[in-house]
C-alpha cells in the first residue's frame, strides 16, 4: 500500500482533548477501510503566518498512514465536512520517518537551548538619548531660544 505523511490544522478555539479525539476518529475511519496509521504527533497551538477563515492561531497534528488510495481520498473528504478543519495537506512518500518529525526534534532543541530568555547578553551601555553626547547644544544653552536655522522672518530691525 502507498505510504502517506498527512497534516491538519485545526480551530484555534477547540481544546487539545478535541483535537486528539479527531486524530482517534480519523484513525478509525482509515482502519474501517483496510489502512493503518504508523504513527501521530500534535504540534500544538502555533500562530499562523495569515488568518485562515478567520482564525490566527491553529492546531497542527501530523498523521503517518499507510492506506489505498481510497481510504485517503475519504479522509481527506471528512476533513472537508469537518468545521473543525481548517486545513489539510496530504503527501504521498517512499517511507516514513522513524524518529519524531522535524517539529518535534525542533521543539525539544527550542527547550533544551532555552533560547526563549536571551537575558544572557550583553548590551554595554546603551542609554536613552538623553544620555547620548549630542553634536549640538541643548535647546536651553542656545542663545535666544532659537535652533540651528537662522531666522528669516523679518522681525528684527535692520540697523
Amino acid at each position: 500500500m502507498p505510504l502517506y505523511e498527512h497534516v491538519f490544522l485545526a480551530r484555534q478555539d477547540i481544546s487539545t482533548q478535541q483535537v486528539e479525539a479527531l486524530l482517534q476518529s480519523f484513525r478509525s475511519l482509515l482502519e474501517e477501510r483496510g489502512g493503518q496509521v504508523g504513527k501521530t504527533e500534535y504540534w500544538g497551538l502555533k500562530s499562523l503566518t495569515y488568518r485562515i477563515k478567520k482564525n490566527r492561531k491553529a492546531h497542527y497534528a501530523l498523521m503517518n498512514i499507510d492506506a489505498p488510495h481510497e481510504a485517503v481520498s475519504e479522509l481527506e473528504r471528512q476533513m472537508r465536512l469537518s468545521t473543525d478543519i481548517i486545513r489539510f495537506l496530504t503527501v504521498k512518500v517512499d517511507e516514513h520517518e522513524a524518529g519524531p518529525s522535524p517539529m518535534m526534534r525542533r521543539a525539544d532543541r527550542d527547550e533544551r537551548d532555552g533560547r526563549g530568555d536571551r537575558g544572557d547578553r550583553d548590551r554595554g551601555g546603551r542609554g536613552g538619548r538623553r544620555d547620548r553626547d549630542r553634536d549640538f547644544a541643548p535647546r536651553d544653552a542656545r542663545p535666544n531660544g532659537s535652533n540651528d536655522a537662522e531666522d528669516t522672518s523679518g522681525t528684527e530691525e535692520n540697523s
